[in-house]
Parts: C-alpha cells; structure tokens; sequence
C-alpha cells in the first residue's frame, strides 16, 4: 500500500462554484529527479492563501493542496541534501498550479529550498516567505539605494513592516513610515496629503515610494511627494468592485523624470523566490531583520487548520504548526 499522509485539499466543481477545503488523507508525494522532499513543520496561513481557499486566483488548479510559506527538513532527495533544515515560499507554483504546504510533506524543486536562518523557530520561519520577498521585489523594482530616502505606505502591516527591514538592511539612507497610526512618521488620516514628509526630507521628497495599501486618494498624495527621478512601486489596488483607475500630473512626471512600477511575486517562478530568501538568510542572522515572535502568531494544528481557515485571528497571523 502506497505512503499517505495528512493535508488540507481544495476541490472546486465548476469554475463558478466556490471550492470546497477540507481535511483529506492522500498519496505522500515521492522524490523525483531534480526536486526534494520536504517534511513540512510548519506552514503559515497569509491572507493570500484564504483568499486562494476563497477562489480569487485565476491561476489557481484543481483539486489543489493550498499553502505558500513553510518551514521543513529535507527527507528524500540526494544525499548530499538529506537532513538539511529549510525554509521556502511559493512563487507562482506552490498552491495555485502544484500542491503546497498545507500537508505533512512538499515534494519541491531542488533548487527552490534555501537553508533556515539559524536564529529562527520553525514557526518563525514559515512566516516570512511571502511579507518578506514582497517587500525586496518592491525595493528591486524601484531601484533602492542606500543613497535613498524611502516612504513606505502601510508600514505597519505584514508586508510594510518587511519592507521597512529590508530597507534599512539594504542600508538605505533613511525609512519614513506612513499608516493610520500616530506611530509612524506620518498619520495619513491625520495627514491625507502627506505633507510631513516635504518637512521630514527639507522638501527634497522620498526618492522611493513602496505602496503597500492600493489606496487612490493615497497614491495621487505620495506622488506629489515623489522626489525629482523618484521611484514609485505599488503591491495593491483598491478592492470591492470600486474604480482602479487613477490619474496624475503628467506633466510633472516627466518633468521630474518619475518612474511607476507595480510588483507581483507571482509572475516569480519559486527558484527566483528562493534566490531571495537564501539572499534574506544573512539578514535575518546577523540581526538586521526579524520575524513575528512566536506570541504574536496564531498556532493551530493540522487536524484543526479547516475551522481556523476560518476564523478571523484578529490581526494575528495563523500558522499551522505540523510537526515541530
């Protein structure tokens, strides 16, 4: 009888239908040429994975096993890699057109494994793939520096928070952060059109925007902030069925020599996600970045990750804690 084991299993009957997750025992996956099996300790639970479980991602395939970031042991595979503790995220693979790791075992890509931050719980570390290479795409894309002044907006969630630390691990010259709180360098509500940061850079502007928030009345206020050849990277448009159409001064976009550019880890394939998260390694041990403590996550088993699925974990993230 063939090896099983335990994971969560979307199903979907039609394209218009809702897919259905749920419990299942199925076939443990078996190494090929060129991949590795993990056995997976832990699997985060981002909001991308419940809106995957939800249907939202075109690319997603059926009957699909979910689950974007984990952390694990290699089992199977060449020797040489046997044993090796590691962690991983998706890219556009895992979860939308192979299976994830939601389950007690991966079978990955060889080359899309990278080797755990030493300083790092396993819980830690299945939290970081998708907030923490977010954040770097969007700093590569805008061309980051450490000559830069950079704004990120949303900086206190999941991935504004990254991209604040990976910003200053880049060592760019200085991180302004922006959210709907006092304790940030700019309260946007208090201050919708931004104008704290002409007073914080001596009216030179943030020579990076990151736009972690999709807001529009937003994005037109930190263009006008954008300094001369400022670099503006976007990761969301509004959501709800509202206009996502947004129009700015061209004029003084070119005059200013500005650059646009959204960002989307899943137009990545998992091999270059993992080039990132082998590059964010060091960071994350020699102290310049870190990840949610263990007491700010949300932990539940596997046997228990269906009704969590579910479950608003107020702000904290979920981790499904498989076998520690």
């Amino acid at each position: 009888m063939a090896a099983s084991m335990k994971a969560l299993r979307m199903t979907r009957e039609s394209p218009s239908s809702p897919p259905a997750l749920s419990l299942e025992t199925v076939a443990k996956p078996t190494a090929t040429p060129g991949h590795v099996l993990v056995k997976v300790h832990a699997s985060a639970v981002h909001p991308s994975d419940r809106f995957n479980a939800k249907g939202f991602f075109p690319i997603t395939t059926y009957p699909r096993i979910p689950g974007r970031d984990y952390s694990g042991t290699i089992v199977d595979g060449p020797k040489h890699r046997i044993g090796q503790v590691v962690y991983g995220t998706s890219g556009s693979m895992l979860g939308f057109t192979a299976d994830g790791v939601h389950a007690e075992y991966c079978l990955v890509p060889e080359d899309a494994v990278s080797p755990k931050p030493s300083n790092l719980s396993t819980l830690q570390a299945a939290t970081v793939g998708v907030p923490f290479t977010t954040a770097l795409l969007c700093l590569r894309r805008a061309r980051a520096t450490p000559e830069d002044v950079v704004l990120v907006l949303g900086a206190t969630g999941a991935v504004g928070s990254a991209v604040v630390q990976v910003a200053k691990a880049m060592g760019c010259k200085r991180v302004l952060t922006a959210s709907r709180r006092d304790n940030t360098d700019v309260n946007v509500v208090k201050d919708p059109a931004l104008k704290t940061v002409a007073s914080l850079t001596a009216d030179k502007g943030a020579d990076v925007v990151i736009d972690t928030v999709g807001d529009l009345s937003l994005m037109k206020a930190a263009l006008g902030v954008l300094a001369v050849k400022g670099r503006y990277a976007w990761i969301a448009a509004p959501k709800g069925g509202g206009s996502t159409d947004l129009t700015f001064d061209t004029f003084q976009a070119y005059r200013k020599e500005h650059v646009l550019v959204g960002c989307n880890t899943l137009n990545y394939t998992i091999a270059e996600m993992a080039d990132m998260m082998r590059e964010m390694q060091k960071w994350f041990e020699s102290g310049k970045m870190t990840a949610k403590a263990e007491d700010e996550l949300v932990v539940a088993r596997l046997d228990d990750a269906v009704e969590a699925y579910g479950r608003d974990p107020a702000g904290k993230l979920l981790v499904i804690a498989i076998d520690e």
